[in-house]
């Protein structure tokens, strides 16, 4: 089959193996395997490539969780910055495993502001913006 987009609208099993599927275009699929009889979706999805996802809640005051995945195992700098671009915090420097990440982050000792946090992994850099409002 290609790749396009197809709908079925009817399926018929003459027994536990033979069937026929009727799709949108002409389509007619026959089985004699029985085919396919369900789908399980894993509750566990593969992670595949390097993500850094939005603070929340955002504004926050003081705290927020700011949450990551890593695709293969990599040494991992988590950085916030003022609007100046000053460093005032490393939130983790460390190597990590594969797999998702759940970080806080507490702004109690910094003034309300803009502030950005920088995730890095190899050759990975990604930034986000946060805000502080107390």
């Amino acid at each position: 089959m290609s790749n396009s987009t197809n709908a079925f609208s009817s399926i018929h099993f003459v027994d536990a193996y033979t069937g026929w599927i009727v799709g949108s275009g002409g389509i007619i699929l026959k089985t004699v395997s029985g085919g396919l009889t369900s789908v399980n979706q894993s509750s566990s999805s593969i992670i595949n490539s390097l993500n850094l996802n939005q603070n929340y809640p955002n504004p926050f005051n003081p705290n927020t969780i700011i949450n990551y995945q890593l695709a293969i195992n990599n040494v991992v700098s988590l950085k916030v910055y003022d609007a100046l671009g000053k460093e005032v915090a490393t939130i983790v420097n460390e190597k990590q495993n594969a797999g998702r990440y759940s970080v806080e982050f507490n702004g109690e000792g910094l003034p309300s502001g803009i502030y950005f946090y920088k995730l890095e992994a190899d050759n990975f850099v990604e930034t986000k913006r946060m805000v502080l409002l107390k």
